[in-house]
């Protein structure tokens, strides 16, 4: 059974996330299991090569509708997958791995690097991160750590 080894943590419909060996200290995410992958807003990407393998240079909005505190990142590309959105448009996504922090359990998951403008949430936590001990409760919010409220403000003035 997935998760057998870690004690269950129960969260949210969304929740708030941190990358701490990224200096990002909190994005908001949608906890989405019908997403295989977990997902990432990234604009900017440019691949390089770094010792004969292949990374890729991308940013983060942290914030909702917003393009402050931008931080950029360096990560190798772990795999390239075709990715079929909920409106069935299937697009090609690099993926790299981040080291999350979701509701206290610090965790490397696989994320796809994909164009979330339009979307109302910067990043998606998907099944295959969700399966580290997750369960989800689709009747609630932010079962996890959040910001300071000053934090939860400059997201669009919502917590």
């Amino acid at each position: 059974m997935h998760g057998a080894t870690h004690p269950t943590i129960h969260v949210g419909w969304r929740e708030w996330v941190r990358m701490p060996s990224a200096n990002l200290p909190w994005i908001k995410a949608k906890v989405d299991t019908g997403a295989r992958s977990s997902a990432v807003h990234a604009f900017d990407l440019e691949r390089f090569e770094q010792d004969g393998a292949p990374w890729v240079r991308f940013s983060i909005h942290p914030w909702q509708a917003s393009d402050e505190d931008a931080v950029t990142l360096e990560r190798p590309v772990v795999d390239e997958r075709a990715v079929r959105s909920s409106s069935g448009h299937a697009e090609h996504r690099l993926v790299v791995e981040l080291e999350l922090v979701l509701a206290r359990r610090r965790l490397t998951t696989e994320v796809t690097l994909s164009r979330r403008d339009e979307m109302g949430f910067r990043m998606l936590i998907g099944r295959e991160t969700l399966r580290h001990g997750f369960v989800v409760d689709p009747s609630v919010s932010y079962l996890g750590p959040r910001p300071k409220v000053h934090l939860r403000r400059r997201n669009r003035g919502r917590g």
